[in-house]
């Protein structure tokens, strides 16, 4: 199921702001990048000039990530670290039974909730605004979020699972593979498939 455009998966950021999150695009001499309330990705296009494009955009943020092929720093700008990040593809949905209550993190407050997890667990992995970029789940324990994952990047062919975190004092109890399974489930109805980096 939708091997033919595996190949955008070399640069994703790249064809997401070209199609499904179009509407949050920023460009710069050939450079796409997500508006930094919602993420702070960058990804260099076909002959773009990264020098320029990265002192442009560090003027709206100030620190974020290259994807794809390798970033030249402008006057402003300078490389912190490079990763390597590998990629899983998933095709077809997998077996997995969900006896958790998971609900949809749509209210405000739901989605500060969010915020404050994913950045509790993983600091600086999710922007406020973030939410806006797909759909996000959660599980509930004593009346908190406990665990939650969801979509961010958005291909026509392809979505991200993302924001996958359980809280320090409730993991491995499958809580995030729960989450995973019904995060997935949703993306496969949409006769997509996904990817996680």
């Amino acid at each position: 199921m939708n091997q033919d455009e595996d190949y955008k998966l070399d640069n994703p950021v790249w064809y997401a702001l070209k199609e499904i999150h179009k509407q949050y695009a920023i460009e710069f001499n050939v450079c796409k990048f997500y508006y930094p309330e919602l993420s702070t990705f960058g990804t260099i296009g076909p002959n773009g000039v990264t020098e320029i494009a990265s002192d442009q955009y560090g003027q709206l943020t100030s620190l974020f990530y290259m994807v794809g092929g390798s970033p030249k720093t402008g006057l402003q700008t300078q490389i912190k670290k490079q990763l390597t990040a590998n990629q899983m593809i998933l095709y077809t949905p997998f077996d997995l039974e969900l006896t958790e209550s998971i609900i949809i993190l749509d209210s405000k407050e739901q989605k500060k909730e969010l915020y404050d997890l994913v950045n509790f667990v993983q600091p600086g992995f999710i922007r406020e605004k973030t939410v806006q970029m797909g759909t996000y789940f959660g599980i509930y324990k004593d009346n908190r979020l406990i665990a939650a994952s969801g979509e961010r990047i958005k291909l026509n062919a392809f979505t991200e699972v993302s924001a996958v975190v359980t809280h320090p004092n409730y993991i491995r109890k499958g809580y995030a593979k729960q989450l995973i399974k019904q995060t997935t489930d949703k993306i496969f109805t949409e006769k997509k498939s996904l990817f996680y980096m």
